[in-house]
């Protein structure tokens, strides 16, 4: 629950940004002079499209509509002003990549001057007139809780560690006081609720009993109509799952989900895709193009055999695909039986520098190419791996709803090169899990950055 002028202010933020944005360009063609006959051309349109589409992903980048009344004033600013930095080179590079469209340019450099002087100055008349109506916007709401179960003393801790939700917990109430923990008041028998909470001006009452209680809850909700409180049934689900889970509602029934998945969203798909393919295609052209040719000339010179190495390996949903790499090691029966050891003896000269350097790998940029892999995700495992190690580790398989990747969350810290023992399996398991949890762009640049870092630091994981 948020404070209920949080969303308020949220939308008038929202309305009030792109009635700026999409006004100021119509001002600026007038200021300069421009036919608005013009307005009614198809690139006009594109462009107004795609003007207001960049804001909406740069303004989420930065999250600049959250927490509308509780972020200070500074980071405030300082969200709107990186905003407003990408949203222009999102522009930027729209008009470098699609020089198809006509874009006269006076009104143009109009807009992008003015449009972040006016976001910025409504930004501060905001932050001025909340300043005298901050205390007033966030009255928190006091709530009180009945019963100690598992779940319910769960959403006391929670309430309190998230101040944003603008609830107050006064305590707990509990037929038995030594199970209330000793930070959290405790207000007396379940049957004192009502009574307590109308004396207090509580309007809003959390029920954290069992479900074996079931009549008893049914009424609770009945008093608490009488007595205008409104009454919250908090579900002790953890109880029978040990485990924490996602709440989806299709209509009024509730369906668990035992993760979060963001790649599960088209959008966010889109998004992590369209990365894949242009910073791969940047990789193919200004590297691979003349690199391939000079590491086939080297390997050929080092070792008799093919420049590229395919292997069978496990993709999204375990569908195997051929991963390709830079030949590293002499032809051998093994190759797709055992994994690479320090000092192995199969590994050619050119090959130790290729694997020490992660030039190996480069190939399977064209991997991504073809959608077999992607930039970042759960490094690709052998057949032969996935089949042992899906045995021996719980959730081994879950890694297998991501598309693998070159690089990984796992390998940045530090859960890369070989893997003798389960243990050190598990860790780049638990890794590639929370990566699938946790997914969003900024964190696939974050470990395209580390990742360059370790290999210009010569990681000793790497052989």
């Amino acid at each position: 629950m948020t404070n209920r002028y949080s969303t308020l202010f949220r939308w008038i933020n929202v309305v009030v940004d792109y009635i700026l944005l999409n006004l100021t360009l119509y001002f600026c063609f007038l200021l300069a002079d421009i036919d608005l006959a013009w307005s009614n051309v198809y690139e006009q349109r594109l462009t107004i499209v795609l003007l207001n589409f960049c804001w909406f992903y740069s303004s989420n980048i930065f999250g600049i509509y959250n927490y509308i009344l509780r972020r200070d004033a500074v980071p405030v600013m300082s969200a709107n002003i990186s905003a407003l930095c990408v949203f222009i080179a999102m522009a930027a590079v729209i008009k470098l990549t699609l020089p198809h469209i006509y874009i006269p340019p006076t009104p143009y450099l109009y807009y992008f001057s003015l449009f972040p002087a006016l976001i910025l100055l409504w930004r501060t008349l905001f932050l001025l007139l909340r300043k005298y109506n901050r205390r007033h916007w966030l009255r928190s709401s006091s709530i009180a809780v009945v019963g100690t179960s598992s779940a319910g003393l769960e959403f006391c801790h929670y309430v309190k560690a998230n101040p944003q939700l603008d609830l107050h917990v006064t305590g707990i109430f509990s037929d038995d006081q030594t199970n209330v923990p000793p930070q959290i008041d405790w207000l007396g028998h379940i049957e004192d609720c009502f009574e307590f909470a109308q004396a207090n001006k509580i309007k809003e009452i959390y029920c954290a009993l069992p479900a074996s209680e079931s009549k008893r809850i049914e009424k609770l909700m009945q008093e608490a109509d009488k007595h205008m409180v409104r009454f919250r049934i908090v579900p002790d689900i953890k109880g029978s799952l040990h485990r924490k889970c996602m709440v989806e509602l299709f209509g009024y029934v509730p369906v668990l989900k035992p993760r979060q998945e963001p790649l599960e969203n088209k959008a966010n798909e889109v998004v992590k895709r369209a990365f894949d393919v242009l910073f791969s295609a940047l990789v193919v052209v200004v590297l691979l193009s003349w690199f391939v040719p000079l590491m086939a000339l080297v390997i050929k010179l080092d070792s008799p055999g093919p420049v590229f190495f395919r292997q069978l390996r496990s993709g999204r949903n375990n569908r195997p695909f051929h991963c390709l790499k830079f030949r590293s090691m002499a032809l051998n029966p093994d190759s797709d039986r055992l994994q690479a050891t320090r000092a192995d003896a199969r590994v050619t000269r050119v090959g130790r520098f290729i694997r020490k350097t992660s030039i190996d790998e480069l190939p399977q940029f064209l991997n991504v190419l073809l959608g077999d892999m992607s930039v970042v995700g759960p490094r690709p495992h052998m057949l032969q791996h996935t089949r042992d190690y899906s045995q021996l580790i719980d959730n081994y398989m879950v890694r297998h709803f991501l598309t693998p990747g070159i690089t990984g969350w796992a390998q940045v810290n530090g859960f890369r090169g070989e893997t003798r023992e389960s243990g050190a399996m598990l860790n780049r398991v638990k890794a590639d899990i929370w990566y699938l949890e946790n997914w969003s762009i900024l964190l696939d640049l974050k470990i395209v950055f580390l990742t360059i870092w370790q290999v210009l630091k010569n990681d000793d994981k790497i052989f």
